[in-house]
């Protein structure tokens, strides 16, 4: 059935993703993007499908009572929660902003849905896109279950733990027809370079220091965004009412292990001698509260809605790093700060 969906976050990392797949899967629905644009948001992302007839943009702070405006005027059937401040190092030096975006943000955005859905919830979905951070930090055995105790570590996981109860309350409380999935690190294209991955690969391109926390022995589960997007997509079409699905890759590295594997992978591509890349890392103060080990089972949604990741980390990462040296036009856009552009052309200012 015809569907409008709107998609928080759309133009940026992981949501330009979800944005582009069900813009093409379903040209029977009208995708809405809202999207802030802050220094993550980038419309570049978007540039391949921006014409579509099924595609519409619109520059809006989740937090803003227009809001309720979006939601009267376009009658949404549901929503795709994505839009987040998530990177942990700024929730460190600013957790308000983390507050006023994640928990602020997203109880404003179910009100606008209480408020217009009514009661008539039918067909209505509200997905909120979550993290593993929010269960807090494993030891070397074990593994996040959609059943495992919230213990957040920093601001960025605190706030989005705090969105996260609130989605369930309006669940429990108002019987509104949510669901929740909480995703490990995601990887791939189009992703801003103050993450681990776009960074180590623009600093070696450039010669420039590789960072590494501590001695970089922090495990994490690494996801493919497009592996991710159709998990999402899976979820929203044949996700249960009220039910939270973690979504991994099976994929555990330690940051150095990874490091030393995007290293290798990196001076293939440049025609560098072995180990020339690997001699850029240096090994910097170890983060505020890091978190040693993140590891998620996601078998509940690959049993019940027949899920699985398509691809090993060697393999994505390799396609990741000839997407980087493709585009990069897109990453000298995004270092400079010049990808703002494409909004003043597009849109005006």
């Amino acid at each position: 059935m015809p569907k409008t969906i709107l998609i928080t976050g759309g133009a940026g990392f992981i949501g330009s993703h979800v944005v582009r797949l069900f813009v093409t899967k379903y040209p029977e629905y009208k995708i809405v993007v809202l999207d802030k644009l802050t220094y993550a948001g980038n419309l570049e992302n978007l540039r391949d499908i921006d014409k579509s007839p099924n595609y519409e943009f619109v520059k809006m702070d989740i937090c803003d009572q227009d809001v309720f405006e979006l939601f009267q005027k376009y009658k949404f059937d549901g929503v795709i929660h994505l839009a987040a401040e998530s990177h942990v190092d700024r929730s460190i030096t600013d957790p308000m902003a983390f507050v006023q975006t994640n928990v602020i943000g997203t109880c404003n955005l179910l009100n606008a849905a209480k408020e217009s859905w009514k009661d008539a919830f039918e067909g209505k979905l509200f997905y909120h896109i979550s993290t593993d951070e929010v269960y807090g930090s494993l030891e070397h055995e074990g593994f996040f279950v959609e059943e495992t105790s919230y213990d957040p570590k920093s601001p960025y996981s605190a706030s989005k733990a705090s969105s996260d109860h609130f989605v369930r309350a309006y669940h429990n409380t108002y019987k509104m027809p949510v669901v929740i999935t909480n995703c490990s690190n995601n990887y791939g294209p189009n992703q801003f370079p103050e993450k681990l991955i776009p960074l180590c690969i623009h600093n070696i391109k450039n010669n420039k220091p590789i960072p590494v926390y501590g001695k970089g022995e922090n495990i994490r589960d690494w996801l493919y965004v497009v592996d991710h997007a159709h998990a999402i997509d899976v979820v929203f079409h044949k996700g249960k009412v009220g039910e939270t699905y973690n979504i991994g890759g099976n994929n555990e590295w330690t940051n150095i292990s990874l490091i030393h594997k995007l290293c290798e992978v990196m001076d293939v591509q440049l025609g560098r001698a072995a180990g020339d890349s690997a001699k850029l890392i240096t090994f910097v103060k170890d983060r505020a509260g890091h978190d040693l080990r993140y590891a998620i089972d996601s078998s509940k949604l690959q049993k019940e809605l027949g899920w699985e990741p398509s691809l090993q980390f060697e393999q994505g990462i390799v396609k990741t790093v000839e997407w980087y040296l493709t585009n990069e036009e897109w990453l000298n856009n995004v270092v400079s700060g010049n990808y703002t552009k494409y909004y003043d052309e597009m849109y005006g200012k």
